[in-house]
């Protein structure tokens, strides 16, 4: 594991004040503790040698009191610090661990569980905090306190600090030994708690049909396995850690050993002064413990990094929407697709997207069987998927370019898309259309609720648009659940809408209303519409129908 990984410092800006800050707390640390340690002998050996009295040691007393309040200060700076750095990095790494999701599409997501990314951004983004609270501010403090120590021990005694400066490094080099077996300890201990996570997200989400094919009981054995995995995983790596704590303490307990025997009997046979041996004897320990709280909270941290990691892999899994690009008037593009072929993976073939032409403001449907390229098509002009073959042409005022090229973020501004299975948040009505434009205003809400014909039921719930709603519409029929959908791309009144199977699987009636309301939508829009039905196809310019091959008829 790397001291500070970089990949933090670029995705999480807030974690290098924290370094800087921890580097200068370590330095401080260091500062008080070499104080403390001659004040310390100063106030033993002055009453002894000296017969001092209380109010010769005033200042020593008052230096230790102020050095000991200072300590106490930094180590509560250090935690204050620490546990601030890694709220503000959590939410910095799951910030962009969703918006990067967002721009790497659901062409993306489709071949990935859920819950995977679930643990990744819940649990993986909590486990930083042990990297953060504990094992940054042991690895500063042993890069900074060790040297510091040595340095004054070698000016005080340096027998004693060349037995410190020989017997250092066996700290680090019993820790890179034991703690390579943590790392991979941790790992897998990490990977069974993904497989455990996404496992029993996807049973929770399943549970309805589970239930009604009587498979629950076999998944909930399923479920047991995999925790007892996980359990065993856990355990393992709890092992290695405490045992390798025990082997650091034990080296670190020798070597100081060895400084104070050597201390012991050079102030027998009068070699040393006792208050040289006493500031020898206090720095010591303390020349070792930095190093041995860094190598046990190397175990500590493992986990969070590891799940850092895996945070790492999705934010540098490289996006089809890259930032820049060509600014375009989708109000006046003509689109153009030729010859486009998308491949999804190595083991399905590529799916063949007709060649088509879209000119602004016209209403195009698109028919076809099943796995023939219409929902491609979509993805192909939401940027979510880019060609294996072929290209996506766009012209207007800006000329002509192909999509590849055209800043998508702008673009995506510009397209309002409905697909066959909306998503709704556990929030108001209101809120929901308000997803499509969150500034908007509660008249222009619901004015599109109104052109999408959902206030017919919107009206008569009991706080109207105000009501709240389960987790992805729980409460509401299909057909609503569509002209929500549909609600939403009339607030947003983007130029392009693109619309996917939006009345499958509705009721006669509600499939007239959403079809009325695409309608409607359609006026001075450019809209294309991929339905089996005849609604949504009745009401277009022309339909455009695609055979199994992905051609044109």
């Amino acid at each position: 594991m790397k001291a500070v990984d970089a990949r933090l410092l670029r995705y999480a800006p807030s974690s290098r004040r924290y370094v800087v800050a921890a580097a200068a707390i370590a330095v401080g640390s260091a500062a008080l503790v070499i104080v403390s340690a001659f004040a310390i002998s100063e106030l033993v050996v002055r009453p002894f040698q000296d017969h001092a009295s209380l109010a010769q040691l005033r200042t020593p007393l008052i230096v230790l009191a102020l050095a000991v309040a200072a300590r106490a200060g930094l180590a509560w700076a250090a935690q204050v610090a620490a546990h601030r750095a890694s709220a503000d990095v959590k939410s910095q790494l799951r910030r962009g661990l969703l918006a990067h999701v967002v721009r790497l599409g659901p062409a993306w997501l489709a071949g990935r569980p859920t819950g995977d990314l679930a643990v990744r951004a819940t649990y993986g983004a909590d486990a930083i905090d042990g990297y953060f609270a504990r094992y940054l501010p042991a690895l500063a403090a042993a890069a900074v306190v060790p040297a510091a120590v040595v340095g004054t021990v070698l000016t005080q005694d340096v027998i004693a600090g060349l037995i410190i400066l020989g017997t250092l490094p066996l700290i680090p080099f019993f820790a890179i030994l034991i703690g390579r077996g943590t790392e991979r300890a941790t790992r897998r201990q990490w990977r069974a708690l993904v497989v455990l996570g996404g496992h029993f997200l996807d049973v929770v989400r399943g549970l309805p049909t589970l239930l009604l094919f009587g498979r629950a009981d076999a998944q909930g054995d399923s479920i047991r396995r995999r925790a007892d995995e996980h359990r065993r995983a856990t355990m393992r790596t709890l092992r290695v850690a405490f045992l390798s704590s025990a082997a650091l303490e034990f080296v670190g307990t020798i070597s100081v050993a060895i400084v104070a025997v050597s201390v012991g009997l050079r102030l027998l046979d009068g070699s040393l002064a006792l208050q040289t041996g006493l500031v020898v004897l206090i720095l010591a320990p303390e020349a070792y413990w930095p190093l041995r709280e860094a190598g046990a909270q190397f175990h500590a941290s493992a986990e969070g990094v590891a799940a850092a990691e895996s945070i790492f892999a999705v934010l540098q899994t490289p996006s089809s929407s890259p930032a820049g690009g060509v600014p375009v008037d989708v109000a006046r593009t003509t689109i153009r697709v030729e010859g486009v072929r998308v491949r999804y993976d190595d083991e399905r073939p590529p799916v063949a997207c007709p060649d088509l032409t879209v000119r602004p403001g016209e209403y195009v449907g698109i028919a076809g069987p099943s796995g023939c390229g219409k929902t491609t098509l979509l993805w192909l002009l939401l940027g979510f998927v880019t060609p294996a073959a072929g290209r996506v042409v766009v012209e207007g005022p800006h000329g002509r370019v192909e999509l590849a090229d055209v800043d998508l973020e702008q673009w995506r501004a510009q397209v309002a898309w409905v697909p066959q299975d909306p998503w709704l948040a556990a929030a108001s009505i209101a809120d929901n259309v308000r997803l499509a434009r969150p500034d908007a205003e509660p008249d222009a809400v619901v004015e599109a609720l109104r052109l999408a014909h959902a206030t017919e039921f919107v009206d008569e719930l009991p706080d109207g648009a105000a009501t709240l709603l389960g987790e992805n519409g729980v409460g509401l029929s299909a057909g609503q659940r569509q002209r929500i959908a549909v609600a939403r791309a009339f607030l947003r009144d983007a130029p392009l809408v693109l619309l996917d199977e939006a009345t499958a699987h509705l009721d006669p009636r509600s499939e007239a209303a959403v079809a009325d309301a695409v309608r409607t939508l359609a006026r001075d829009r450019t809209v294309i519409a991929v339905a089996h039905r005849p609604a949504l196809l009745d009401g277009s310019a022309r339909v455009v129908r695609f055979d199994a091959a992905g051609a044109a008829v």
